[in-house]
């Protein structure tokens, strides 16, 4: 009987620093960190990853994440952990915070992790069996994707700008619609 009550006492013990864990990783959750030149270091590594030293730690490799990638691309960046449950490690609230070497790092690592090709020409889009098979010129060079008919393949973004995703998720953008001849404009009719 003793040995029970011990046992009853370990695992509520067990329980109680459980509780206090989780309540501190909550809180450490919920934490919003900034960063900027005076409490974080960006680096490039040889394998051209970015790394982190902020607030005495170090990070082999973090993650670059856009809060609001099409209104505000250089303001409110996450920094994560490159690991699978990508734990946010800060927010630099804008990128003139950092010097230009860093901004450049930031820059080229959202630009590795929101790769959008704009188009500048379309060549020819058909309309097949519930499927849109687009031939169009960007600004990475001719090619050739499909997307799904109606749903959300084709998202306006404002008056004159659209993103078009395929079925792959790849996501391609539409700058300026105005920008594109008459007769361009006239063959998306029918997906725009």
């Amino acid at each position: 009987m003793g040995g029970r009550r011990s046992e009853g006492q370990d695992l509520l013990n067990l329980q109680e620093f459980d509780e206090e864990a989780l309540k501190k990783e909550s809180e450490e959750a919920l934490a919003m960190h900034f960063l900027d030149s005076s409490n974080a270091v960006f680096t490039r590594t040889g394998g051209g990853f970015l790394a982190l030293k902020a607030n005495g730690k170090e990070y082999d490799r973090v993650g670059v994440y856009l809060t609001f990638p099409m209104t505000m691309p250089d303001e409110f960046i996450s920094i994560r952990e490159s690991d699978e449950k990508a734990k946010e490690i800060g927010i630099i609230r804008s990128l003139s915070d950092l010097g230009k070497d860093e901004q450049e790092m930031i820059r080229e690592q959202v630009r590795l992790r929101y790769f959008m090709p704009v188009i500048r020409k379309v060549l020819d889009v058909k309309d097949e069996y519930g499927h849109a098979y687009w031939h169009v010129k960007t600004d990475f060079g001719v090619c050739r994707f499909t997307t799904h008919m109606g749903g959300d393949a084709v998202v306006n973004l404002s008056d004159n700008r659209y993103q078009i995703t395929d079925i792959d998720g790849n996501r391609y953008e539409i700058a300026d619609l105005y920008a594109l001849s008459v007769m361009e404009r006239k063959k998306l009719d029918l997906f725009i």
